[in-house]
């Protein structure tokens, strides 16, 4: 039988998804408030709806005659998409409401891992009293890491001692409007972050990925939702050892133990501290950007992975090819704070050149492609190191021009993996 995917998000993390089921003899339609032209080529068909409609998304899951549907985005799964699609008889990969709440609630997040003994958990408390929240950062002897503890699409999260001063953190805290707050230590480190395929109670794991969140090079600016990252052609990365690597495995193995019924993708983000890794947070997806990394290397098909899933099979264990990525966003200017839209798209896959290109937030119209106030497009090199990664990414972009967008050139570069190398080895105390 032929399977006949629904993909729902129109994201660059669902264009790789896309990419990865159209290796496939699967028939694949598409669902997404944007109309993302990569996904659209390879689809069947593509339809424009709101992804945290429940009722839509299943309507038209039975309209293509769905036999599996991946969830990309967090908010679909927050407003209880795969609760729908699986009570409508299509098995979404993609946890349920209840279990999304790993991501889709920081503090429960931090409770859950509390409360179940799974290691790498920070210090932290939760407030609903804002107030209490200030004086708590009053009181703190040392810094903190502020959480919204709802979704913010990575942009929410701001660390004294680094981004702003105690006062200012309270003054985020008291004119944020937000619900409930999580104030953690701050860790440092270097953070790296590990997908998980995850499914009847087992979990296969991925390459470890460095993902950049600060909008301008040198690590400067205010955080996005991510601007590139890379990944090594080993299951670690440079500044990482085997065991730093299992430490963050152990972690996700011991989380999905705990959730009990968790299917999907379960993204650890983690710290490498000088106590090991401790948890950033999870997330109930796959990364964007580091979808990007992962399943162009992939050498086990993905629909294997979803019908295995499905039919409550042993998940089949992965293969890699032995290459290194790195992945480059373009954003318009002003991105993530006032970001321009309407700059045309000029990059298309054939002067990408050896590059992968995977479209994210964009407007396709009758005459061409065009920018909104979201990420553009990203571009990913694959090659047998980091450094001929990048190069190929960067030859992408001289193609392509940037007239109107952004990039952080410096991701993957040598200079920046050095630095990553001189800040674990000082946290180590190895210098």
């Amino acid at each position: 039988m032929t399977e006949t995917v629904l993909l729902v998000g129109g994201g660059g993390r669902e264009h790789a998804v896309a990419r990865a089921l159209g290796e496939s003899d699967a028939d694949l339609y598409a669902c997404a408030g944007n109309r993302n032209p990569g996904i659209a080529a390879l689809a069947e068909g593509f339809e424009t709806l709101d992804t945290t409609n429940p009722t839509a998304v299943t309507t038209y899951a039975r309209e293509v005659d769905a036999t599996l549907a991946v969830v990309g985005p967090e908010a679909p799964l927050a407003a209880g998409v795969a609760d729908a699609l699986d009570d409508a008889g299509v098995y979404a990969f993609g946890p349920q409401e209840a279990e999304a709440r790993i991501e889709t609630d920081k503090a429960f997040q931090r409770r859950f891992m509390r409360d179940n003994d799974i290691p790498g958990c920070p210090d932290f408390e939760t407030f609903d009293d804002m107030e209490a929240a200030c004086a708590y950062v009053d009181d703190y002897d040392g810094d903190l890491a502020v959480k919204p503890a709802g979704l913010t699409g990575g942009k929410g999260v701001r660390v004294t001692g680094d981004q702003i001063s105690k006062a200012e953190a309270k003054e985020y805290i008291r004119e944020s409007n937000y619900d409930r707050i999580v104030l953690e230590e701050r860790l440092v480190g270097e953070e790296f972050t590990v997908q998980a395929f995850v499914a009847n109670g087992e979990v296969r794991v991925t390459p470890a990925v460095q993902d950049h969140k600060r909008a301008y090079e040198g690590d400067e600016g205010p955080n996005t939702g991510g601007m590139g990252s890379y990944s090594d052609a080993g299951l670690e990365l440079p500044f990482m050892d085997e065991d730093d690597y299992m430490a963050a495995v152990d972690v996700i193995e011991a989380t999905v133990d705990a959730l009990e019924g968790y299917k999907g993708v379960l993204y650890g983000q983690f710290m490498l501290t000088s106590e090991g890794p401790k948890v950033v947070e999870f997330n109930a997806r796959f990364g964007d950007p580091e979808a990007m990394n992962t399943l162009p290397v992939l050498n086990t098909p993905f629909l294997d992975v979803l019908t295995a899933a499905r039919d409550e099979e042993s998940l089949p264990q992965l293969s890699f090819q032995p290459k290194a990525t790195v992945c480059k966003y373009a954003v318009p200017e002003g991105y993530p704070t006032n970001p321009e839209a309407g700059a045309r798209v000029t990059i298309d896959e054939e002067n990408a050149g050896d590059a992968l290109l995977f479209y994210a937030s964009v407007d396709e119209r009758a005459d061409g492609i065009y920018t909104t106030t979201s990420r553009s497009y990203a571009v990913v090199g694959v090659a047998d190191s980091i450094g001929e990664a990048e190069e190929i990414a960067e030859r992408a972009l001289d193609r392509a021009g940037t007239d109107g967008l952004r990039v952080r050139h410096d991701i993957g570069t040598a200079d920046l993996v050095q630095q990553r190398l001189d800040h674990m080895a000082e946290i180590r105390g190895e210098r």
